[in-house]
């Protein structure tokens, strides 16, 4: 495994900045935001952590869907000697950054040390904010199409609706994109109650953060954008003092 400290030809970290608020930021992402000489990402990510950067560091900021541009920049930055850190929302292992950077450093034969750190996911900050309803399987699907065929991703939603999986949704819906979150509710419907809790959280930990706890059926009377992330109960999951829970089974093996 090649490290930055072997490595001669610079190198990349590739840094989480977890769901928006600083106190939420990895320790190890903010050391590596302080010690770059290069900072690169999308902008609006770029701006919750202006306070944490070096005043020395290089900004190099883009705009959303330029994300293979960002990467490659960032690799080639990096293979001129230098220390880049490349941010992003969440967690970049997470429909972020991380594989699209290793294709592309792949692709050019790159010899960059690159260096992932982990940060809160929207599915964890987003069930924190909830109460605790991903305590039993779950699974996470994009309802984005713009790489992945829907038809896939509807052979998906059936496949975990029919297993009873609680189901987080990322990408719900954007001003282009309508009808797949409908889809989605239609498929998960057939397979489980009206009743069914859903939580619904846009802008996890920022200061236009909005939470708002529904059902399977009356989910769609919500507003969901491209900055929410739906949260839909299994057979079990239930709603108590406005928090959404979802048991693991303590209470049928051990008689809570």
């Amino acid at each position: 495994m090649i490290t930055a400290q072997d490595c001669t030809n610079g190198s990349l970290v590739v840094a989480g900045l977890g769901p928006g608020a600083i106190d939420l930021m990895a320790p190890r992402a903010r050391t590596a935001l302080e010690q770059a000489e290069i900072v690169v990402g999308y902008r609006t990510y770029l701006d919750l952590v202006r306070d944490c950067l070096n005043p020395a560091s290089e900004v190099i900021s883009s705009s959303m869907m330029q994300e293979i541009d960002r990467c490659r920049k960032a690799l080639e930055l990096a293979g001129q000697g230098r220390r880049v850190v490349l941010v992003c929302g969440g967690d970049p292992g997470i429909y972020a950054m991380a594989g699209l950077i290793f294709e592309l450093a792949w692709s050019m034969d790159s010899k960059v040390a690159i260096d992932i750190i982990p940060g809160i996911a929207a599915l964890n900050s987003c069930a924190a904010i909830l109460g605790a309803p991903l305590m039993h399987d779950f699974a996470a699907i994009s309802l984005s199409d713009l790489m992945t065929p829907w038809e896939m991703i509807e052979r998906r939603l059936e496949a975990v609706a029919a297993a009873d999986f609680v189901v987080v949704i990322y990408n719900p819906k954007s001003k282009k994109r309508t009808g797949q979150i409908v889809k989605a509710r239609e498929i998960l419907l057939a397979h489980r109650s009206p009743d069914t809790p859903v939580g619904i959280v846009s802008g996890a930990t920022r200061e236009h953060e909005m939470v708002r706890l529904t059902t399977l059926e009356k989910m769609l009377e919500e507003e969901i954008g491209m900055q929410t992330t739906v949260i839909i109960g299994n057979s079990q999951t239930f709603v108590w003092r406005d928090k959404m829970v979802t048991p693991r089974g303590y209470s049928k093996k051990y008689g809570l």
